[in-house]
C-alpha cells in the first residue's frame, strides 16, 4: 500500500504565494485571481538568455509526487520541471560554492548541478511543433532518457487548466497529464547514481506565457519500506 503525505501546498493565487521561490533570470509574474501568470520580462531578442527558472527554496525527499495545474496562454515556447536537483558534490542548490545561474540552459544541464528535468509544451522551435513530445532528461550531461506524446493543444484550444503529475518512487519516474500516463522510466544507474533528495524548479523559454495554480508536493511511503 502506498501512503502519500502532503509536504507542500501552494495555491499560487496571490502576490504572497511566490515568496517561497528563488528567481534565476528575469521572470514576469502577474495574477488574475485564478492563478499565477508567468512570462519573460527580458526581450525575446536576447535569445537563450531571455529564459528563466523559478526554484522552490526547500529540499524534498527522494520519493515524491508533484502536482500542479497548467494552462498555456501564449506560444511559441517551452515549459519544464526540474526535480531531485542538487549540487554535483552534494552542495545545496544555493550554495556559494556553485556557479551563478541566470536561466541560461547549459548552466542547468551541463554545469555543476544534477537533476532530472521534464520538458513539456515543447513549441519553441519548428522541429518541436512538427512532432510534439514530452522529454525526460537526466543531468549532469543532458541525457535524453524517456519520451512520450504531448497531448496538450495549441493555446487557442487550451480553454481550461490541465493537471500535471510527476511521481518519483526510488528509481521509477512517471509523468502524466490529466491522469493519462505519458511515460515511465526506470533509472538503472548507467548514467550515474539514481538522484535522491533535492529541489524543484520551473522553467520557461521566451516568449512563452502560462498560468499555474495548486502546486502540491507529497512524500511517498510504501508499506513495509
Amino acid at each position: 500500500m502506498t501512503e502519500y503525505r502532503l509536504l507542500y501546498d501552494n495555491p499560487l493565487m496571490g502576490p504572497e504565494h511566490p515568496n517561497d521561490f528563488v528567481n534565476e533570470g528575469n521572470p514576469e509574474i502577474a495574477f488574475d485571481g485564478n492563478g499565477v501568470i508567468l512570462a519573460n520580462a527580458d526581450p525575446e531578442e536576447l535569445g537563450d538568455y531571455a529564459h528563466w527558472v523559478l526554484w522552490l527554496n526547500r529540499v524534498f525527499p527522494a520519493d515524491i509526487k508533484i502536482e500542479w495545474e497548467f494552462q498555456p496562454l501564449r506560444e511559441p515556447g517551452l515549459c519544464m520541471l526540474f526535480f531531485a536537483a542538487f549540487g554535483r558534490e552534494g552542495q545545496p542548490l544555493f550554495s556559494p560554492e556553485l556557479q551563478e545561474r541566470d536561466g541560461y540552459y547549459p548552466q542547468y544541464h551541463s554545469g555543476d548541478i544534477n537533476a532530472y528535468h521534464i520538458s513539456y509544451y515543447r513549441r519553441k522551435f519548428t522541429s518541436e511543433r512538427y512532432f510534439e513530445t514530452c522529454n525526460l532528461r537526466k543531468s549532469h550531461g543532458f541525457h535524453l532518457v524517456a519520451q512520450g506524446a504531448d497531448p496538450l493543444p495549441a493555446v487557442a484550444d487550451a480553454i481550461d487548466f490541465y493537471k500535471l503529475t510527476v511521481e518519483k518512487r526510488q528509481q521509477l519516474i512517471t509523468f502524466s497529464i490529466n491522469d493519462l500516463v505519458l511515460f515511465r522510466w526506470e533509472d538503472d544507474g548507467e548514467l550515474g547514481p539514481v538522484l535522491q533528495e533535492g529541489y524543484i524548479g520551473f522553467r520557461q523559454m521566451a516568449p512563452m506565457m502560462a498560468k499555474y495554480r495548486n502546486l502540491k508536493v507529497f512524500g511517498i511511503k510504501e508499506e513495509g519500506i
